[in-house]
């Protein structure tokens, strides 16, 4: 339990964090639709005590997110990426039979919200960056990342300890994020700035 509080914490950190000073305009709201979302994340919780011969280590990129070479625009097209693979993860008909319905409503909502500011945001990088320079290995790396995901869940069958685990994996990986999110922090370092 506390690693999971840990996790909770660190993705309101990264969803709360600087994203505002990668060059880019976000809704003032960004920050608490991300909280919000993370406290569906949290709702949506199946008893992990059952689960334990169901872990799998699904090889998260971690240099991705560590890469001192990304530029705004790679790193804005990373997190984009990753909110637009776990969106697509809940938006399957598999994920529905997992999960309340309510809760999924609410977590894809406030996932497709905030995809939609961080598609506006890399627009804005883009314009400002050559955007030739942008490279899609990062982005590549999570695709196959969110694959071997989807590939456990069919090896699973789409049972309610895959998708508990795929949960927190997810919740522990968007964490991880956490430092690509702060090597574009702002100047004075506020990481509120959003």
């Amino acid at each position: 339990m506390a690693l999971l509080l840990s996790l909770l914490m660190a993705l309101v950190m990264c969803s709360c964090g600087p994203l505002g000073s990668l060059g880019c305009d976000l809704p003032k709201n960004h920050g608490l639709l991300s909280r919000k979302t993370l406290v569906v994340l949290r709702q949506m919780r199946i008893s992990t005590s059952l689960c334990l011969e169901d872990r799998n280590d699904f090889r998260f990129p971690q240099q991705m997110v560590n890469d001192s070479q990304l530029q705004k625009a790679q790193a804005v097209s990373v997190l984009h990426e990753m909110l637009q693979q776990i969106f697509n993860l809940f938006h399957t008909e598999r994920s529905s039979a997992a999960w309340n319905p309510t809760l999924l409503v609410k977590l894809r909502a406030g996932l497709h919200l905030q995809l939609e500011h961080l598609e506006t945001c890399l627009q804005q990088v883009m314009v400002e960056e050559d955007s030739a320079s942008v490279i899609e290995d990062p982005t590549l790396a999570l695709r196959r990342y969110f694959w071997r995901i989807h590939l456990y869940l069919q090896e699973k069958n789409y049972s309610d300890c895959a998708w508990e685990i795929v949960r927190l994996e997810v919740m522990s990986s968007f964490s991880s994020s956490t430092n690509l999110q702060e090597k574009f922090g702002s100047k004075d370092g506020d990481l509120g700035s959003s």
